[in-house]
């Protein structure tokens, strides 16, 4: 039966394999293919429908070349500065951006003395990221541009309660004037009105961009995370990754309100139009020099403005981290649609989103995602304890009639039908379901994927603490076995020639990397063992093949499966002690204490 169950195995990987392959060819990539028509199609009609609206066209990303460090970027402009709980930066008054912002209450690193996170930085400086807002209008010399410089008229410094007001006049009849407002968490409200003192009517269309000059080193190459073009537009989510960006281009589209903007893992800077206004939205990339220019922007409807008339026209910036909490709530007070879905959470996000607000649950009630992480385990546990102990039961049985088996085979090894029939025969009488065995791996797949997903993508995680020496979840383990713990005082990684090799994914062994393999060493010795040898050892195997496999993953996976491994040790073993089976706990605490009585047989 052994050999059944190892042919059942066999088949159910390869079952699995065809079904996703079978996915892959009828399901996404069709799906794939009517995406791609579509957005062709919206984007051919985006073009007409812009050539019929807009009044003028976009400024064209033009940045000079990358000269000056970011200090010096900053201080080519006149400025005023922001200063919020949550802010810190300032406007340049040169184009009216908002060019230069630090995220106050997040950290590059885990140390206090590290520096808080730059979200946006000035034009001329390398990789630099900015939002401008802006009129288009055709024949109308003298419209603000990047290089017009504003007038400060009301506030010194961008803080909540305390407005900036700032203004400029073309020379021709036109005079702009823009409120910027902040609230105390990361949403700017720029408020935009043209006065037309000049003789005749003028026609303009509000536009508004956030464009990033190159990318930083690392920056998009995460396989499971989004990072690029987002934005709910036209009633649907909208993501282009910087690769294909770059090498596709992205879409136009029009919408009636949504949300447009760039994503980074934690950190989102986003346009939000009145939710009322039909906008034309474009995620283009074009080249200056060398340097790649992303840019996710939209134009709004063009408005006549006749003589002795003013506009004003309202648009929301948000630039900060993707707090699920915060966005949701900015979506309640600005009616702003499914602003939450920034956070990557993937297509399978009736896993992970149920999987964030548990975590976050247990979050509450301990104050410490780490100890939610056993709490959730302990939940998942307890969920699917029925089938899991059925399972364990039958593979006890199985141990159990392992000596039955063993002989069997060995007194019908010539007769391969016959053997096959007396094991079913035995395992009838046994009541035993060796299909079970499986069941508590394959259910809890889902669950390391919405962990291992909420993990890495939401901020929440970022730097989150457990106890001593973990300081961030969702990193890999910072101890490594090679400097024993750190109780040697050196890197391994400034080793010379091989300290790269010691300190890379494959080797970094942490004691939560060499926990789980012990773990899931005594779960699976607590197994059936495999009646061909070659496959025994391969069993034997696997826990230490593991243990370097899971060592570079964040540390809140691995203890949430070292935990898990734990409880299923737990389980087996009071279950196997009500067999009368044998186990390897029972050898071991024998083999210590010399007392082979204990050792159940």
């Amino acid at each position: 039966m052994q050999e059944n169950n190892n042919r059942n195995t066999i088949i159910f990987v390869v079952s699995a394999v065809l079904i996703l392959i079978a996915y892959q060819i009828f399901v996404l990539e069709p799906s794939s293919k009517r995406r791609n028509a579509e957005m062709a199609r919206q984007k051919a009609a985006a073009v007409e429908v812009q050539a019929a609206q807009k009044p003028g066209a976009l400024p064209t990303a033009a940045p000079g070349s990358v000269v000056v460090s970011r200090q010096e970027a900053a201080a080519a402009s006149a400025r005023a500065p922001i200063a919020t709980p949550a802010l810190a930066g300032s406007v340049s008054l040169r184009g009216a951006r908002i060019d230069d912002l630090y995220l106050k209450n997040y950290r590059e690193t885990v140390k206090k003395t590290s520096p808080p996170v730059e979200l946006l930085r000035p034009e001329g400086a390398q990789h630099a990221f900015f939002a401008e807002f802006g009129w288009t209008g055709a024949n109308l010399p003298g419209l603000p541009n990047a290089e017009t410089l504003w007038q400060v008229v009301e506030g010194s410094t961008l803080a909540p309660g305390q407005p900036l007001t700032l203004r400029t006049a073309n020379g021709q009849g036109l005079t702009f004037t823009r409120k910027i407002e902040v609230d105390d968490r990361f949403m700017f409200t720029v408020t935009d009105t043209v006065a037309n003192t000049g003789a005749g009517s003028v026609t303009l269309a509000p536009y508004a961009s956030v464009q990033r000059q190159g990318i930083p080193a690392g920056l998009g190459k995460i396989q499971i995370v989004h990072e690029g073009a987002i934005g709910w537009l036209d009633g649907e989510l909208r993501q282009v990754k910087y690769a294909k960006w770059l090498k596709e281009g992205g879409p136009s589209l029009a919408s009636t309100g949504g949300w447009t903007g760039i994503t980074d893992k934690y950190w989102l800077t986003a346009l939000i139009p009145d939710q009322k206004e039909r906008i034309q939205s474009q995620y283009r990339v074009t080249k200056a020099g060398v340097t790649d220019i992303y840019e996710a922007n939209y134009v709004g409807q063009p408005h006549v403005i006749p003589a002795g008339r003013q506009i004003t026209q309202t648009t929301h910036l948000f630039a900060g981290a993707k707090t699920v909490p915060v966005l949701k709530d900015y979506e309640t007070k600005l009616g702003v649609p499914h602003l939450d879905m920034a956070v990557d959470w993937g297509n399978f996000w009736f896993i992970t989103r149920p999987m964030f607000k548990l975590l976050e649950f247990f979050f509450h009630l301990v104050g410490n995602f780490g100890i939610a992480i056993l709490l959730l385990t302990v939940t998942v546990k307890l969920i699917f304890f029925p089938l899991a102990n059925k399972s364990y039961e039958s593979l006890t049985k199985m141990k159990k009639v392992q000596p039955q088996v063993e002989e069997l085979r060995k007194r019908l090894k010539d007769d391969p039908a016959k053997q096959q029939q007396e094991l079913m025969a035995l395992y009838q009488k046994e009541k035993i379901n060796p299909l079970t065995g499986c069941l508590p791996m394959l259910v809890q797949i889902p669950v390391f994927y919405g962990l291992y997903k909420v993990l890495t993508v939401t901020i929440e995680m970022r730097h989150a603490p457990f106890f001593g020496w973990i300081q961030d979840l969702s990193a890999r383990d910072p101890l490594t076995i090679w400097n024993l713990f750190g109780l040697l005082p050196y890197d391994p990684a400034t080793v010379p020639v091989i300290g790269s090799f010691l300190n890379s994914d494959l080797l970094h062994l942490g004691p939560l990397a060499l926990l789980y393999g012990v773990t899931m060493y005594l779960s699976t010795a607590m197994n059936p063992p495999q009646a061909d040898p070659v496959q025994q050892k391969i069993f034997q195997f696997m826990p230490i093949m593991f243990t370097f496999i899971m060592a570079p993953f964040a540390v809140g996976l691995l203890i949430y499966w070292a935990w898990s491994n734990v409880l299923t040790i737990m389980q087996q073993y009071v279950i196997m002690r009500r067999f009368k089976v044998d186990n390897p706990i029972d050898q071991i605490i024998a083999k210590l204490t010399g007392n082979k009585s204990k050792a159940v047989g």
